[in-house]
């Protein structure tokens, strides 16, 4: 059965978009990002976003298509992505997809739930509570309304335990309540491409210091900076690198031990991003990565 879609999986900085750019270019196809760092406008840099030079080479959707300061959702990335593989058939090219969080492709290969939109008032409330009382004191009011979703989730986090409340507030019915009313996938499984790329731990620590380097070098401490005062409670906030840098920029840290303690917590994202894979991704084709395997062409011939 000919291939309608080709999958990427990977780590962070284990070589998936100059993978799927390659593998792009070779097929006639376009890439869509399954990313939900690199979807922002204002962070080229910090998201290891593919270059204008490299986006010119095939046409790319959802690359920096939503602000820092938008409350972007998995929701919202399935309807997007609805509309790039509309766009895809419609030129009668074949789409790349390629990212490193495994939450967008679960939403495309899987299904997603079938949450009701929480209205902005109830949003904007929710946020301010938790700037009041804090993300523990949220989340043991959750607990005592919600049991089963606070359950689920660490105090610790901000963002899932406002999203939990603001459900709660808007619908009446609890978070997981709606998350076992699943929609239908919008990738078949028996004619799409799935690989996961597998990169060495040692060689994918190295990788990672040493792209935090280049990222200063070209940038992004200044791109930090500007987002100084981003609400902690956004999406963006968790972007890698950002809290470090804009602690050089406050003086709290210097530069080396910024960039060091941005790599260990890259490090721990990235196996986080394994763990799901393995688990949450058992029959896609692992693909070895390492430092010159020549992965790409064996990806390929795999298509042919």
């Amino acid at each position: 059965m000919k291939t309608t879609a080709v999958l990427i999986a990977g780590p962070t900085a284990s070589g998936k978009s100059a993978a799927a750019l390659a593998i792009a270019e070779a097929l006639g196809g376009l890439v869509i990002n399954a990313d939900s760092m690199q979807i922002y406008r204002e962070l080229t840099v910090l998201t290891a976003r593919p270059s204008d030079a490299e986006m010119a080479r095939v046409p790319h959707f959802l690359y920096g298509h939503v602000s820092v300061r938008e409350p972007y959702s998995v929701g919202r990335y399935r309807a997007d992505a609805a509309r790039a593989l509309a766009e895809a058939r419609a030129l009668g090219k074949i789409p790349v997809i390629v990212g490193g969080t495994g939450l967008y492709f679960s939403a495309l290969t899987e299904g997603l739930a079938e949450i009701p939109p929480v209205p902005e008032p109830v949003r904007a409330a929710a946020r301010e509570k938790l700037a009041l009382v804090g993300v523990a004191a949220l989340h043991a009011e959750l607990a005592a309304r919600d049991p089963e979703a606070a359950a689920a989730l660490r105090p610790s986090d901000p963002q899932r335990v406002l999203r939990a409340w603001e459900v709660f507030e808007a619908t009446g019915r609890s978070l997981r309540h709606w998350q076992t009313h699943v929609g239908e996938p919008l990738l078949a499984t028996e004619n799409t491409a799935r690989f996961v790329l597998d990169v060495p731990r040692e060689e994918l620590r190295a990788r990672i210091a040493a792209r935090l380097r280049k990222m200063v070098a070209e940038g992004a401490c200044e791109e930090a900076q500007a987002l100084f005062d981003l609400d902690p409670a956004l999406p963006a906030a968790k972007i890698l690198g950002l809290r470090e840098l804009n602690a050089v920029h406050s003086g709290a840290m210097t530069l080396e031990a910024a960039l060091a303690q941005a790599a260990i917590r890259t490090g721990q994202y990235a196996k986080r991003q394994e763990t799901w894979f393995r688990h949450r991704m058992p029959g896609w084709t692992r693909v070895p990565a390492a430092n010159g395997s020549n992965f790409v062409s064996g990806m390929l011939r795999s298509l042919a």
